[in-house]
């Protein structure tokens, strides 16, 4: 990172100076302006040497501006490069999401599935040097988008999911089979699944327990999350007339999530509205803190020769005009 910074900023000080000299300049002008004027000729002289009159002022402006000039070398402008070298301790997260029909009731604003996408985005942008992979299911799982530095693009991919993509159900062992295999042949120091739900388990061929026996193998931690309020909630009902929702009971297999958070180390939350669900991210962000470690190297360049060239070439402007072109003039 590159910036400018003066070795003595106490010659700063001196530029207030500078307006001095300019109200000094303007007060000396009307001063020697004289106060009778008496008819003569002089209307009918040469235009040119009007323009020239005005003209002396240039020489005054310029005057002014190797003032400033000088005053800025003396303050030492310098080049400050600040080199940073950051180590961090590196930590794979994948997000596995349930996208199935019941993610669109109604308990979340909008819904479950939009909620849910919008917390998880500002968890992505929050950890900046994680990889990160994301994971869909209903009734089967697929990955969305691989382990990836690429945050921007893993936010574009969260953006794009939407509830009906695959076949509908809720198969969560799948689900978390799909993300044990994106992430088992990573070599972070921490190895860690997210896992979204708002169902039982009811689909796919693998069960969630033997799904968590796994990623205990290959020493990964399982969060999961079951999003749902207490009671009842909207859900979503196909009718002849259309799309209705309808008041029906929540059900989440708690019991399961819980058994998986406790197979991998990991830790089972129940998110019941917006603000419960970004308090869980919040606390896995805190639980799965990378560990970053900074040094940084500063090196300092003068930066003097170019306001000087300038300043001189401005003075030799100066002496040059004022015993030519203006020497009749000042």
């Amino acid at each position: 990172m590159k910036g400018i910074t003066f070795g003595e900023p106490q010659f700063l000080y001196l530029l207030l100076i500078v307006p001095a000299i300019i109200a000094f300049y303007i007060f000396k002008q009307h001063k020697t302006s004289a106060s009778l004027r008496m008819p003569g000729l002089q209307s009918f002289g040469n235009p040119d040497n009007t323009f020239r009159n005005y003209l002396r002022y240039l020489l005054f402006a310029v005057r002014v501006a190797a003032i400033s000039l000088l005053i800025l070398i003396l303050a030492r402008p310098q080049a400050t490069n600040v080199l940073q070298n950051v180590t961090t301790e590196g930590i794979d997260i994948v997000l596995t999401l349930d996208i199935s029909g019941s993610m669109l009731a109604r308990d979340f604003k909008p819904d479950r599935l939009e909620a849910s996408k919008n917390v998880a985005t500002e968890f992505i942008s929050g950890r900046p040097y994680d990889r990160m992979g994301l994971v869909v299911f209903s009734g089967e799982s697929f990955t969305q988008c691989p382990l990836t530095t690429d945050h921007a693009v893993l936010i574009n991919l969260m953006r794009d999911i939407q509830s009906g993509m695959i076949e509908d159900g809720t198969a969560i062992g799948m689900g978390l089979a799909t993300a044990i295999n994106r992430i088992k042949d990573s070599e972070a120091i921490s190895k860690v699944i997210i896992l979204l739900t708002d169902g039982v388990n009811n689909r796919g061929e693998i069960a969630p327990a033997t799904a968590a026996g796994i990623a205990k193998t290959y020493g990964i931690r399982v969060y999961t999350i079951g999003v749902g309020t207490q009671g009842m909630a909207p859900y979503p009902v196909q009718t002849p007339f259309g799309l209705r929702y309808q008041n029906m009971p929540v059900e989440i297999d708690e019991g399961i999530l819980k058994e998986i958070a406790q197979t991998t180390g990991g830790r089972y939350f129940r998110a019941t509205d917006n603000d419960k669900l970004m308090q869980v991210y919040e606390e896995i962000d805190r639980l799965e803190k990378s560990k970053i470690d900074v040094r940084q190297y500063t090196r300092k360049e003068e930066r003097y020769l170019l306001p000087a060239l300038f300043a001189f070439c401005l003075i030799g402007f100066e002496m040059i005009t004022r015993n030519t072109l203006f020497r009749n003039l000042t």
